[in-house]
């Protein structure tokens, strides 16, 4: 059977990552938050101090190595070696990781190790800014995640434990979602693309929703049916 690939778009805080973990965890599937590999390319060019520096920025990626550890419960993130997964929510990789995600020379590195990381799973549910329609239009299951904006705020707040003040969460949110737009559509769905508004569902109603939508022909989706 043919392995299946779920993948996830939305906007910031719209909570792409405790749906995503959630729906991988009731399918028995890895778990790939592409996110965190810009995230992390941030840190370590916050730390050689090239970040405005695009053409520095772009051969940091080239000569990264990224490591990726994909089980739902507890995913991980390496940088030549070193563990980041407790760095790259920090609020100051946030403020900067957008330096790094509309770059697109870096993009298409990214893109790259992330189709690899996919294909190699033998089932994953993939979340980010545009899987459903640059990383891997053919994955069986696209869909894009939104929110409005008040309840996005609000879900970024307590993903955060109320630690940024109005203004910086704004600029987390709101100012993030508007410079990645230059890159990415993650407001429209593409053809194919199935719409979830979560603004007034649960995260088990979500992951829910997710889960239906999978066809008959994989493993999980013959799970799903023998569920039903």
């Amino acid at each position: 059977m043919q392995p299946l690939v779920i993948a996830i778009d939305g906007p910031s805080g719209v909570g792409k990552s405790s749906t995503s973990r959630g729906v991988a965890q009731q399918l028995g599937l890895a778990y790939l938050d592409t996110g965190s590999m810009y995230r992390a390319i941030a840190i370590g060019c916050q730390a050689g101090g090239i970040l405005q520096d695009r053409d520095g920025v772009i051969g940091f990626a080239m000569r990264a190595d990224l490591a990726l550890g994909t089980d739902p419960a507890s995913p991980t993130i390496a940088l030549n070696g070193v563990d980041v997964t407790d760095e790259i929510h920090l609020p100051a990789v946030s403020a900067d990781v957008s330096i790094v995600a509309t770059n697109q020379e870096v993009r298409d590195i990214l893109t790259a190790q992330m189709r690899e990381i996919i294909d190699q799973s033998g089932g994953i549910v993939v979340e980010g800014r545009d899987i459903t329609t640059v990383v891997y239009p053919q994955a069986q299951v696209r869909v894009l995640l939104v929110a409005n904006q008040a309840v996005r705020m609000a879900r970024r707040q307590a993903q955060i434990d109320g630690q940024l003040t109005s203004d910086e969460l704004k600029d987390q949110v709101l100012r993030r979602d508007r410079d990645d737009g230059t890159v990415s559509n993650f407001e429209t769905p593409a053809a194919g693309v199935t719409l979830i508004d979560s603004t007034d569902m649960s995260l088990d109603e979500v992951i829910t929703a997710i889960i239906a939508l999978v066809p008959s022909g994989t493993d999980a989706g013959d799970q799903v049916t023998s569920n039903l």
